[in-house]
């Protein structure tokens, strides 16, 4: 099967890696990815926040993209970004759920030539991986087990909120079950879906700040060697202000944030580079190899 792929504007801009690690991790599971031509950005951000209708109208100029892109009857489209993911998914509903939404946005579709039936997927990789791949078969993939290494993972508060398409909104565990297939341990804690802080770290930081510190100050208490994501602005947030984390909170902050993809890469054996590891503000690759010799030993 062949799934249409939305990057979206940060997965070509500041988090390449989460593009690199996707389509490579993706490629080593043999799963065929073609881009989504033409596409333009989601309508997140401040759209959203300004005029709910022009996002809607530029997320389902993208749907429309894809359907008339794709073959298939109810092509797959997958959305990696947590925001696009969310806008898109918002979008489907608005058009299925309110008419004066749905003949507005047709009708701005119809001036750009497009026409849009409602047939698209949107899915995020967790999804496919745990449920069309699926755990099993992944762990039979496995060439590089990440034995010996303590994972926390951070799904934050979008692909599951409002709407839980592939996973609980409370306690959602697909991103926790890939990882324990790729030979890692996952941390125990309550924080998996709490905000990061968003946007307000480059409004108002007094708030955000705080708010993805108690967030690595936890998976720090509860043993984790490094903080698996699946959102561009949350591995952003989480990453970039260790520093300032620091100094206000006067204790080291110093923790790898990775995509749940970068790891999923490096234990199907994908090189590092491909994978954008070299990308971290915060090494991660020296962490790997010592958790992975722990593990070997342990096992021997």
């Amino acid at each position: 099967m062949k799934y249409l792929y939305y990057p979206g504007c940060s997965l070509k801009g500041t988090n390449r890696a989460y593009e690199e690690s996707v389509l490579a991790a993706f490629q080593a599971l043999d799963l065929e990815v073609e881009e989504l031509e033409d596409w333009n950005c989601c309508g997140a951000t401040a759209y959203m926040a300004v005029d709910e209708m022009k996002s809607f109208a530029l997320a389902a100029r993208n749907l429309a993209l894809a359907e008339r892109q794709s073959k298939a009857d109810g092509p797959t489209l997958i959305a990696p970004c947590s925001g696009c993911y969310l806008v898109l998914s918002k979008t489907q509903h608005y058009l299925e759920e309110y008419s004066e939404v749905s003949r507005t946005i047709d009708g701005a579709l119809q001036a750009a030539q497009l026409n849009y039936t409602r047939k698209v997927h949107v899915r995020h990789p967790l999804d496919i991986l745990i449920n069309e791949i699926g755990v099993q078969t992944i762990a039979q993939r496995v060439r590089q087990p990440l034995a010996g290494l303590k994972v926390a993972c951070y799904y934050g508060c979008q692909i599951v909120r409002p709407y839980a398409a592939f996973d609980d909104q409370v306690n959602p565990t697909t991103m926790d079950r890939l990882i324990r297939a790729l030979g890692a341990e996952t941390v125990d804690w309550p924080l998996k879906t709490r905000c990061c802080g968003g946007s307000l770290m480059g409004t108002l930081q007094e708030v955000g700040v705080p708010l993805s510190y108690i967030l690595l100050k936890e998976a720090q208490k509860r043993g984790a060697d490094v903080v698996a994501t699946a959102c561009p602005l949350c591995q952003f947030n989480l990453e970039c202000y260790q520093d300032k984390m620091s100094r206000q909170f006067k204790e080291r902050i110093e923790i790898p944030i990775v995509y749940f993809t970068q790891l999923l890469g490096l234990a199907l054996g994908v090189p590092e580079r491909r994978l954008g590891m070299h990308r971290l503000l915060v090494p991660f690759h020296l962490l790997h190899l010592r958790a992975a010799r722990g593990g070997a030993h342990a096992h021997a």
